[in-house]
């Protein structure tokens, strides 16, 4: 009987934040991949949305653009996010039918959705974690900059004045960019 072995899985760490400015508003994310010392930043921005969305599509975005089956550990600020896997929230909503315990639609489950597809589809396996927001986690920070400058685009390009000041950003160093 032959055994087969799986090849070597890179495994990823991957930073994530969102930003709304309105709740509903046009909101950014913000995700920084790592391997092997070396990092990638990605950012988006799009209209009349929520931070929770954009929480979501900063995890999406990031495990999209990975080319093959990874082990990636998530880093976000979202209880939202976070706990809907660790709390197994995820689960019930799919047994239920995109349907809350209390029968309600599920708030964002087309990205619920696209989320899970990409992690079924790219074959990665996927670990939550929660980082406290805002603090002394420079991977967060760096994220959630990421995000309040695309809105900051998204904004520039749209003509909209800013209602509140762009943050100061320090550029990551050009030798750990990717």
């Amino acid at each position: 009987m032959t055994q087969t072995t799986e090849p070597s899985r890179k495994h990823i760490q991957l930073y994530t934040d969102g930003a709304c400015s309105g709740n509903p508003g046009p909101g950014g994310w913000g995700a920084v991949l790592i391997y092997n010392g070396k990092t990638k930043e990605l950012s988006g921005h799009m209209s009349g949305t929520t931070n929770n969305r954009m929480e979501l599509f900063a995890v999406i975005s990031g495990l999209g653009a990975l080319k093959e089956p990874c082990d990636v550990d998530v880093f976000s600020d979202s209880s939202y996010t976070v706990n809907a896997f660790n709390d197994h929230w995820i689960d019930k909503w799919q047994k239920n039918g995109w349907q809350t315990s209390d029968k309600k639609p599920v708030e964002n489950s087309d990205l619920w959705k696209l989320l899970l597809q990409i992690m079924q589809l790219k074959k990665h396996r996927v670990t939550f974690n929660k980082v406290k927001g805002h603090a002394d986690d420079p991977l967060n920070i760096r994220c959630d900059e990421l995000a309040r400058l695309a809105i900051k685009e998204y904004r520039r390009m749209n003509g909209e004045e800013e209602s509140e000041p762009a943050p100061e950003i320090k550029q990551p160093d050009a030798a750990q960019k990717t």
